[in-house]
């Protein structure tokens, strides 16, 4: 593990992306920042979260031939595509194909090395099946497939996902698990992932957590400007070219800080549907904070901070006051009234 501290960051500025990641370790003198152009082509937004994925898996052997066998996968590689082509071309969705995939992949990573520097150990290692390397080639697996299932159809995609999954996984952990019995043990963890990432259902396991949060981080107007270019203009479009930046990097008091910087209020869209609920709802509630806030310059402000307690935001706004609201988590709501109907409990014993 690297010595210093380590950060992914998502910024849209000025038509840029800029610093898809970046690595300060102990010997080098200063922290190194990578920056893609946001109107260049795809290729060099995926080049850069490839550089940074290579990086933070360099000292995890297995999980890097992993990561290489799956970058190069003809049939991994049409699954992007064709998720892509259905969820943008024929719902007007943003991205979900090869950039989400690498961008997610990144962030996934950052937020690995996080925890495990910090002494968090996952359910792979608490149970016995693996170590760090396991770790990080269940998280790199499982944030880059976790999409794939949208070329059958939104609607179950999660479920899809993992029935289109299992070949490829087959194909590249048999030559790096030998022993059929932890080959399928690891397998478990990157499933359950897959199928629980958009929360339906939420997450059990530390290593589906985070991919369900990687996921979740990917919120920015770099993925909505797309969208909103083919005509989707909605809400999801709208805030999320609020979103001008993500950051993940060490926390003081958890060993994940989650930042968000909007340019406009309306990008809390994205931080109370999108993202939030992927903190509170995993196992990754004890170790993330979030914080969402506006930048000084702009519309007129009437948010300047945001910040995730509990199930709650805490809203400090302009005027001095302090609101405190519960995030509307409308899965969990739908899951409750189906339940209420059919008078039963929703919790799971």
């Amino acid at each position: 593990m690297g010595g210093g501290e380590q950060k992914f960051r998502l910024q849209v500025e000025g038509g840029k992306v800029s610093d898809v990641a970046g690595r300060e370790d102990s010997d080098a003198p200063a922290a190194k920042t990578r920056v893609v152009e946001f109107t260049t082509p795809r290729s060099k937004l995926i080049e850069e979260a490839n550089q940074a994925i290579r990086t933070d898996l360099r000292d995890y052997p297995r999980a890097l031939a992993a990561y290489d066998a799956l970058r190069g996968d003809p049939e991994a590689l049409a699954h992007w595509d064709m998720a892509n082509y259905i969820t943008m071309r024929k719902l007007g969705y943003n991205d979900h194909g090869r950039v989400h995939a690498f961008i997610t992949g990144a962030a996934g990573m950052a937020i690995t090395e996080l925890l495990l520097e910090g002494g968090v150990r996952t359910d792979i290692m608490e149970s016995g099946v693996g170590d760090a390397d396991d770790v990080f080639l269940t998280v790199i697996l499982g944030t880059m497939l976790h999409d794939i299932g949208n070329q059958i159809h939104r609607v179950g995609h999660e479920a899809h996902g993992v029935a289109l999954a299992l070949p490829i996984l087959d194909r590249i952990m048999t030559p790096l698990y030998p022993d059929p019995f932890k080959r399928v043990k690891v397998r478990s963890f990157i499933l359950g992932a897959i199928n629980c990432h958009d929360l339906n259902p939420a997450p059990l396991t530390m290593e589906g957590g985070i991919v369900a949060v990687a996921d979740g981080t990917d919120i920015t107007k770099g993925r909505g400007r797309k969208a909103f270019s083919l005509g989707s203009v909605d809400i999801h479009s709208i805030s999320a070219l609020a979103v001008d930046q993500v950051v993940i990097e060490r926390g003081r008091d958890k060993p994940v800080l989650i930042s968000v910087t909007m340019n406009n209020s309306g990008g809390i869209f994205q931080v109370e549907e999108i993202l939030a609920p992927k903190v509170i709802r995993t196992p990754m509630r004890r170790f993330v904070d979030l914080r969402a806030t506006t930048r000084p310059e702009g519309e007129e402000q009437i948010l300047s901070r945001v910040r995730l307690d509990g199930d709650h935001f805490v809203m400090d706004l302009e005027s001095g006051a302090q609101v405190e609201v519960e995030v509307m988590d409308t899965q969990k709501q739908v899951q409750q009234a189906v339940a209420n109907n059919l008078g039963i409990s929703s919790e799971t014993r």
